[in-house]
């Protein structure tokens, strides 16, 4: 049954809303694959029980018109609370909860007749760049074992990209659906935040993190993306913006990227002048910024939530948030009026950024320095540039930073044959715009796939 867990997410719909698709094969082939696959990537880490019954009662639904995701299988990520299914953040402050309800984000889905398969495997406390944490331990990039998926987000990614799951919800406040989506080559969606509902999450997207965390899909097509979107979004959206305009960059001055990656930028960016856009190679204002800014207006933030959720249970935290918690003093805090300034500074360079962004609404750029790495790697080196491996992804920083929609999609190639990732960028609540921009790319470069 593998041609059915072949079909991109919108196939599916479009097959059962003709009645040409069984519900019931469809999740039978998902949980065959997973059962297959599974206990080598470690990216499912709780199983829905009740998908098959749901399965039979949407296969038993005789309406003339269905919902638009109506009996497609779907899985969640694990900082993302499901109504009745185990959502632990990674952590063993929550190994056992189960939560009452579902996230807004999730209810939405499950409105629109999605299944859920499960729930994917994230950073503990979604606080860095992998999918480990002492739960469940850590997932396995697909194309090679000995390199992670990236994260928060990268159960849900590894799910994707090996079939295991058409699609589903990840979150992002540093790049955490981009850059695993990158690493595995699957596109994916950070929305702005606000378009879609962001509670029922944990950590939860207060303070400061309402600033640039958001809940976006993934999935294995941009069309895959937009409809899910559309659910997500809950609200008519408008057409792509008539200004065809793209800047691209290859340097940020944060971060130096491989060859590779510069030229999978370069191939997006031709793709879009060959689609009718104008395009020039120039860098927008302030994104040299972004990585500095987000280290003074998110990241006490951090170290704040940690040690409410830790306390009196320090030693529970794995690797990173034990590490993050020990040394979470070793540079000063700032003082209330510096961390305002800083706040204040940023919606100042942003109000800048997006005025020259009306002449220019559409962005392309890295998601990050590199391709996929070692498990436990600390700094990456590109060219006579060594630096770690936060520092490497300023690229996808920069669009929680100023808040603005942005899509990775898979573009090229490393020379180990790792997909590299674009990132594609828009104004603030223009995610169709940047849809239909990551659509031309995704046509020209789909021999990457």
């Amino acid at each position: 049954m593998s041609e059915l867990t072949s079909l991109t997410l919108t196939e599916m719909a479009q097959l059962i809303a003709a009645r040409k698709l069984s519900r019931v094969d469809l999740i039978r082939a998902h949980l065959e694959l997973i059962e297959k696959l599974n206990p080598s990537l470690n990216a499912i880490v709780t199983l829905n029980p009740d998908a098959l019954d749901q399965a039979r009662t949407a296969e038993a639904n005789t309406s003339s018109e269905l919902p638009p995701l109506h009996g497609v299988p779907l899985t969640i990520k694990d900082t993302i609370e499901t109504a009745g299914l185990r959502s632990t953040s990674g952590s063993v402050l929550r190994r056992d909860f189960v939560p009452l309800r579902d996230a807004p984000a999730v209810a939405r889905l499950k409105s629109a007749g999605a299944i859920l398969l499960g729930k994917t495997n994230a950073a503990e406390m979604a606080m860095d760049y992998t999918a480990d944490n002492p739960v469940f331990g850590r997932t396995n990039n697909p194309f090679d074992s000995s390199l992670t998926p990236g994260g928060s987000s990268g159960g849900e990614a590894v799910a994707i990209a090996t079939k295991m799951s058409p699609g589903g919800l990840g979150s992002d406040l540093a790049g955490s659906i981009r850059i695993p989506a990158h690493f595995c080559g699957i596109p994916g969606l950070k929305p702005t935040t606000g378009r879609v509902p962001g509670d029922g999450q944990f950590p939860p997207s207060s303070g400061p993190y309402s600033l640039g965390a958001v809940i976006g899909p993934m999935a294995r097509s941009i069309a895959d993306l937009r409809l899910l979107f559309h659910v997500l979004a809950n609200t008519s959206v408008g057409p792509p913006t008539k200004l065809r305009r793209a800047a691209w960059y290859v340097d940020d001055s944060v971060a130096p990227v491989t060859e590779e990656t510069a030229k999978a930028i370069q191939t997006a960016a031709a793709a879009l002048q060959d689609a009718g856009y104008v395009v020039a190679q120039t860098r927008p204002p302030h994104v040299e910024r972004a990585n500095e800014l987000w280290l003074r207006v998110f990241s006490r933030a951090s170290v704040v939530q940690l040690r409410q959720a830790y306390k009196g249970r320090e030693n529970e935290g794995g690797g990173f948030v034990s590490w993050r918690l020990k040394t979470a003093d070793d540079t000063p805090p700032p003082t209330l009026d510096e961390y305002i300034a800083s706040w204040i500074e940023r919606d100042r360079l942003r109000a800048e950024l997006i005025d020259w962004m009306s002449m220019t609404p559409i962005l392309v750029c890295p998601v990050g320095a590199t391709p996929a790495y070692k498990h436990d790697t600390l700094k990456v080196t590109v060219g006579d540039v060594t630096m770690g491996t936060f520092r490497a992804f300023s690229y996808a920083q920069a669009f929680n930073v100023f808040d603005l929609p942005a899509v990775t999609l898979p573009a090229g190639r490393s020379k180990e044959g790792l997909p590299i990732g674009v990132q594609i960028a828009g104004l603030p609540f223009a995610e169709e715009s940047v849809l239909a921009a990551a659509e031309v790319v995704e046509e020209a470069v789909s021999f990457v796939r």
